[in-house]
């Protein structure tokens, strides 16, 4: 796993990954204490992938950071090399996130600090700090805590560190 740690962008301590899963490192930025369970897979050909600290993906977990360019008449889509401006866009996964199993997390998307974005979920649209999101498209379901419980537990994180 060290080996293939370097070709991280970025890469913290204590991060968690099976080398062979389908990852475009070199576009992807990853903080300290993360485990991404086996299947993944990030793409990110022109856009960055950035993973802050303390986030936790289950297995078989998809990010997509761009798209394919279909706006070309005369052309197959296949044999369109060259991006429009929107066709990629970065992906932000704040600290302390959990991404269910199976979940997909689609281009110009940030998943908010303490959020959980349920197992099967698709994810196209930000989701807001402590959030838990499910479903095809990802909906609010509700927060994980009350706005005193996150004043709480952030002032205790803070105390941690």
């Amino acid at each position: 796993m060290y080996l293939f740690k370097i070709r991280f962008k970025s890469a913290g301590s204590n991060v968690i990954f099976n080398p062979f899963d389908q990852i475009d490192y070199k576009n992807i930025m990853v903080g300290n204490d993360v485990y991404i369970g086996g299947g993944a897979t990030f793409a990110a050909s022109e856009s960055q992938i950035i993973i802050k600290d303390k986030v936790m993906f289950g297995p078989n977990v998809t990010i997509m950071g761009g798209d394919h360019n279909y706006s070309v008449i005369g052309e197959y889509m296949f044999d369109v090399k060259h991006k429009n401006p929107n066709d990629d866009q970065p992906v932000s996964i704040m600290k302390d996130v959990w991404i269910g199993a199976g979940a997909t997390i689609l281009k110009g998307v940030t998943i908010g600090r303490g959020s959980i974005v349920a197992a099967g979920s698709l994810v196209n649209k930000n989701v807001e700090n402590y959030s838990i999101v499910a479903g095809v498209p990802a909906k609010h379901i509700r927060y994980r805590f009350s706005q005193d419980e996150i004043t709480k537990h952030e002032n205790i994180i803070k105390s941690k560190s």
